[in-house]
């Protein structure tokens, strides 16, 4: 892969997209050779979470360091700023009833932005003790909201305020009915992304090393879903180390979804050329197609009227390209 000019002037790409590439054939019914990869914005300094509402037709995403949610209409890909203090928001998605939650590193918690603009608190504290800092979230249809806490943004004050992690990294279940958070898993270095297979039935959760964790963990595990509560039998599902003919390249994925035929479409980065972007792993594990982008990839959603839409923030910019699969959940 060359670094592309995705500026208004460059050049355009001769087709078939020489960026989303096929490396096992069950990946080749999902590409679209004459649909390119597109950039829809760039000057973040670290995009993040992006999150389509498909009652309002637009994505959210974060720039965690600017405090900003961002938001871009489709019918007239109109940009603006949705709100211009998110707390050092990371990881949104919407619920059920069109609601935006919102993982914030600055005040350690997870929030709800209802109807009539308020914001709900859902969760700040676990045992007496505060968040590290919520990362990435997903809903369950019982209304259960799962979210990671590795505790990123309070190791500096770039992506929130430095200070000290007071819990064991985890993730955590908010329960609809009660309002409970309770600990679902403790057993990973760094709990990162997270999504859950079409079914339900499982948990797929990036467990993520970043450059100042070189021996950390640079996998995705994936766990079984009991009674829509519990997450136990815990396994290494891939990893992020990926051997090629010239040695091997490493690097971590971040955030990860889950298209209709349970395919798992992870955000990559940190790997350098031929690694960043999003890596594409089958069912069963084995890595079956890659899309390469000249940024690292953060985190991914499909999105669209048809859901069709993998949008992707990457470092400083957004960018989408159509695939024939769609998101396997509307959260």
């Amino acid at each position: 892969m060359s670094v592309r000019d995705y500026s208004p002037g460059a050049a355009p790409i001769r087709y078939p997209e020489p960026d989303v590439i096929s490396l096992d054939s069950r990946f080749n019914r999902y590409k679209i050779p004459h649909c390119p990869i597109q950039r829809l914005h760039t000057g973040a300094q670290w995009a993040e979470g992006p999150a389509w509402s498909g009652v309002g037709r637009y994505l959210v995403w974060s720039d965690i360091p600017t405090s900003r949610h961002l938001r871009r209409l489709e019918e007239d890909a109109h940009i603006s700023v949705y709100h211009g203090s998110s707390n050092y928001a990371n990881g949104n998605t919407f619920d059920y009833d069109g609601r935006l939650i919102c993982c914030e590193h600055g005040t350690r918690r997870v929030v709800r932005y209802e109807h009539n603009g308020t914001v709900t608190v859902l969760a700040d504290r676990f045992s007496g003790h505060p968040f590290n800092a919520p990362n990435d979230v997903v809903v369950h249809p019982d209304g259960g909201i799962w979210f990671t806490d590795p505790g990123y943004g309070s190791l500096g004050d770039y992506e929130g305020y430095c200070g000290a992690l007071e819990l064991k990294e985890a993730v955590y279940r908010i329960d609809p009915a009660t309002g409970i958070t309770s600990c679902v898993l403790d057993d990973m270095f760094k709990p990162n992304g997270l999504c859950f297979s079409p079914d339900y039935t499982k948990l797929y959760v990036v467990d993520t090393g970043v450059t100042h964790y070189a021996s950390a963990p640079r996998n995705i595990r994936v766990y079984d879903v009991l009674d829509g509560t519990r997450a136990t039998n815990g396994r290494e599902f891939c990893t992020m180390v990926i051997p090629t003919a010239s040695g091997n390249l490493e690097g971590i994925s971040d955030g990860i979804r889950a298209d209709a035929d349970g395919n798992i479409w992870a955000a990559a980065g940190w790997g350098g050329e031929g690694f960043d972007g999003v890596q594409i792993f089958a069912p069963d594990g084995v890595r079956i197609g890659q899309i390469l982008l000249p940024e690292c990839c953060s985190n991914v959603c499909f999105g669209g009227d048809r859901r069709n839409r993998l949008f992707m923030t990457a470092s400083q910019s957004l960018y989408v390209v159509t695939v024939e699969t769609h998101g396997a959940h509307i959260c």
